[in-house]
C-alpha cells in the first residue's frame, strides 16, 4: 500500500479528515510554507496544492482567479517544485493540476524531481480513468487520486474504487469548484453508495464551505475538501485569519 494511502486510512480509523486547497504561489510562493503551516495546525490529514494552468475546466471563478494571480508572480511547476524541497511539511502533500502541464513536464521527470519533498499524491482531474496508465506506471510509491462523479452509476464507482490510491474524491456537484452551491436531494445516498463501495476513505468536496455542511458530509463520507472559501480568504485576509476561518468551520 502506497505512503499516502495508508496514511489516510489510519487517521480515517480515529477522526474525520479534513483536505484542504490551496492555489499554489496564489500569495506568492514565499508565503507557501505559512500557508502550509496553518493549515497543519489546523487539522489538515493532507493538502492539495494547485498547480495554476491556463484552461481549468473544473475551477470556478475563485480559483481561477488564483491561478491568474499565481501566473502573475511567474509561478510554474519548476519553480513550485523547487520551493517544496525547501519546505518541511509535517502532512502529506498533493498536487492537483491539469494533464498538459504534468505531461509537459514529463511524468518520469516530475516524480523524479519530487523526491524528497512532502509531494505524495497526484490529482488530474482532467485524465479519464481509461488512460490512467499513461500516468501510473512511472508514478513509484506516488498515488494516483480518483475523482467519482455525481453521474457514476453503481457499476462506474465499482471499477472506479476497486483499485483506487489516496482517498476516492466523491465529487458532490455537476459543474465546477465554488461555493454556496445546491446540493441534490439524492446526494447522501449516491454519497453512501461510493462510501460502500470504497476500500480507502471517500471525501466529499466541491462547493463545502459551511460548519452545517461539513458536518451533514461527515455523516456519511470519512472527510471532506474544501478548496474556494479557503483561497478567497486568503488572498482577502491572509494567513492568520483563515486559520481561524477554517478553525470555526471544523468548530
Amino acid at each position: 500500500m502506497k505512503p499516502l494511502t495508508q496514511n489516510l486510512k489510519n487517521k480515517a480509523e480515529t477522526e474525520k479528515l479534513f483536505v484542504p486547497y490551496i492555489m499554489a504561489g496564489a500569495q506568492g510562493l514565499d508565503k507557501l510554507a505559512e500557508e502550509i503551516v496553518m493549515l497543519a495546525e489546523q487539522g489538515a490529514a493532507a493538502i492539495e496544492l494547485g498547480v495554476p494552468f491556463s484552461d481549468p475546466v473544473a475551477d470556478g471563478p475563485t480559483i481561477q482567479a488564483a491561478g491568474l494571480r499565481a501566473f502573475a508572480q511567474q509561478v510554474t511547476l519548476k519553480k513550485l517544485i523547487a520551493t517544496l524541497h525547501e519546505i518541511h511539511s509535517e502532512v502529506p502533500l498533493i498536487l492537483m493540476g491539469y494533464s498538459n502541464s504534468f505531461f509537459h513536464y514529463g511524468i518520469k521527470e516530475l516524480v523524479h524531481d519530487l523526491q524528497g519533498t512532502a509531494v505524495q499524491g497526484l490529482i488530474i482531474p482532467d485524465l479519464p480513468y481509461e488512460h490512467r496508465n499513461l500516468v501510473t506506471p512511472d508514478l513509484g510509491e506516488m498515488a494516483l487520486l480518483t475523482l467519482v462523479s455525481l453521474t457514476s452509476p453503481t457499476e462506474r464507482i465499482e471499477e472506479l474504487t476497486a483499485e483506487a490510491e489516496g482517498f476516492i474524491y466523491a465529487v458532490t456537484v455537476n459543474g465546477i469548484t465554488g461555493t454556496d452551491q445546491n446540493f441534490r436531494q439524492d446526494l447522501m445516498e449516491h454519497l453512501a453508495k461510493v462510501k460502500s463501495a470504497s476500500k480507502i476513505p471517500v471525501l466529499a468536496g466541491f462547493g463545502i464551505s459551511t460548519s452545517e455542511q461539513v458536518k451533514n458530509f461527515q455523516q456519511v463520507c470519512d472527510g471532506v475538501v474544501i478548496g474556494s472559501k479557503i483561497v478567497r480568504s486568503l488572498e482577502e485576509q491572509g494567513t492568520a485569519e483563515t486559520g481561524k476561518l477554517v478553525a470555526e468551520i471544523f468548530q
